[in-house]
């Protein structure tokens, strides 16, 4: 199958590719880089041993997304490209609704002129903000509770529209938790920009000594042990869910003798939740990590962050039903792999590659 990857070079998306390409399907990568860095799609090309097509451009350029799918004829598209940092986002809302649901109208305008309609849409539990209930099913109410947040509903809605207005479209909501790890060989991983957002990056470069502590927010929550619960869920298990998604939108149906996708019935608008269905707080993921790697990660207890909650995790049961999927790695290999990334690439990409070069 011929596989479109908007965002192909991010975190989550290198290690999909990883995945599209060792599935044995073709593969073109779309990315501005303006959070990512061509690097990592150099070391998917030595990881698969594989070659794929890449396009530098940003979704919002409808005449670039045009000739993008025109050329590439995709028979799915696993749309990964946005902006994801929840404070940016309170400080820069316009620039976040521009680029994230801007950008995927572009994308779905030149996907409309084409005969691909299966969509793989890399969503986030962010949607359902505070919890009424755990563990978090589908079923649950959506009110996002920050822009990125509402970027994310935002899409989902005019997904869900989508198929209503045109049948033949099967598109696959992914909501995923909190993906951590890298790839077991360390080539690949999660590399920000700045300073992190999410917990297990900033454990990772106080580790290799890139920041002095960690700060913990709040240790009083009604948690275990006070601090934070989140279900974390191993990126290669996310890479999986969205191959399998892919298989699930195919349905297995016939293409025709072109090698474009039928217009028939396809299978509408699904969300499904990706997680290990349990928690891990804060305190447990940092000793986790510091058993990894060997070493301590110091600690500071810091005031509880506006926005936060006490716990979140999934329940993960649908994607099993139905995509026949199910996360497989534990909090130990989470660490194991992020460490590995870390410790052989304490800069990141750009450093290597400034060193290479």
């Amino acid at each position: 199958m011929r596989i479109l990857v908007t965002g192909g070079a991010g975190y989550i998306g290198s290690h999909t590719l990883i995945a599209v390409l060792a599935a044995g399907h073709e593969a073109h990568v779309v990315d501005n880089f303006s959070n990512s860095h061509p690097e990592a799609l150099a070391r998917v090309r030595r990881l698969s041993n594989r070659d794929f097509g890449v396009t530098e451009a940003d979704l919002r350029d409808k005449a670039a997304m045009a000739a993008v799918v025109a050329g590439t004829r995709p028979e799915a598209v696993i749309h990964f490209a946005g902006l994801k940092a929840v404070g940016e986002s309170v400080a820069k809302p316009l620039a976040y609704f521009d680029n994230n649901v801007g950008g995927t109208v572009a994308l779905l305008e030149a996907l409309q002129a084409s005969g691909c309609r299966r969509f793989v849409f890399s969503s986030s539990a962010t949607v359902y903000g505070d919890p009424d209930h755990l563990p978090i099913n589908e079923s649950h109410p959506r009110r996002a509770t920050n822009p990125y947040g509402r970027t994310k509903l935002q899409i989902e809605e005019m997904l869900e529209d989508l198929a209503v207005s045109d049948p033949s479209w099967s598109i696959a909501l992914l909501r995923y938790f909190n993906p951590v790890g890298a790839h077991p060989s360390g080539d690949i991983g999660e590399d920000p920009s700045g300073i992190p957002n999410n917990l297990m990056p900033f454990i990772a470069q106080v580790a290799v000594g890139r920041r002095p502590h960690l700060n913990v927010f709040g240790d009083d929550y009604d948690t275990p042990d006070g601090t934070g619960v989140r279900d974390y869920i191993h990126v290669t298990d996310l890479a999986r869910a969205h191959l399998a998604a892919v298989d699930w939108a195919a349905g297995n149906a016939a293409v025709d003798a072109a090698g474009d996708p039928p217009r028939g019935e396809g299978r509408g608008c699904e969300a499904f939740n990706l997680g290990t269905g349990q928690g891990t707080s804060v305190r447990e993921m940092v000793a986790a990590f510091a058993a990894a790697a060997g070493r301590p990660v110091p600690t500071v207890t810091a005031p509880r962050r506006a926005g936060d909650i006490a716990a979140c995790w999934a329940d993960p049961g649908k994607a099993a039903a139905a995509l026949g999927w199910r996360a497989e790695l534990d909090l130990a290999a989470m660490c194991r792999s992020t460490w590995a990334w870390q410790s052989r690439n304490p800069g990141g990409y750009r450093d290597a590659a400034a060193a290479a070069g």
